[in-house]
């Protein structure tokens, strides 16, 4: 797997943007990933160091509407704390 295969998509949330502050970045992350590829990718991808990694399996939810059933798919999110006086600068500007 290369580097954005690894990396599907930022984590948008409030809980995620308050890790901001704390150097603190969450990422939406490839399903068989793991710890040393995430890390990696991010350091290649962004051009910065990782101090660690946080690997977390966000479960199915089951869902219904009416009487249809249904099923939200499980995923996996990574949670990577950069190094002291790194940041990534996509993440700067935003706001939730």
């Amino acid at each position: 797997m290369n580097a954005a295969d690894v990396l599907i998509a930022p984590v948008v949330s409030e809980k995620s943007y308050s890790g901001l502050a704390d150097r603190k970045y969450t990422f939406k992350v490839h399903q068989d990933a793991h710890k040393t590829q995430v890390r990696q990718a991010v350091e290649e991808l962004f051009g910065v160091k990782v101090q660690s990694v946080h690997m977390i399996k966000v479960a199915a939810k089951p869902k219904r509407r009416g009487v249809f059933k249904g099923v939200r798919p499980s995923w996996k999110k990574a949670i990577v704390q950069l190094r002291e006086g790194e940041s990534i600068e996509i993440f700067e500007g935003a706001q939730v």
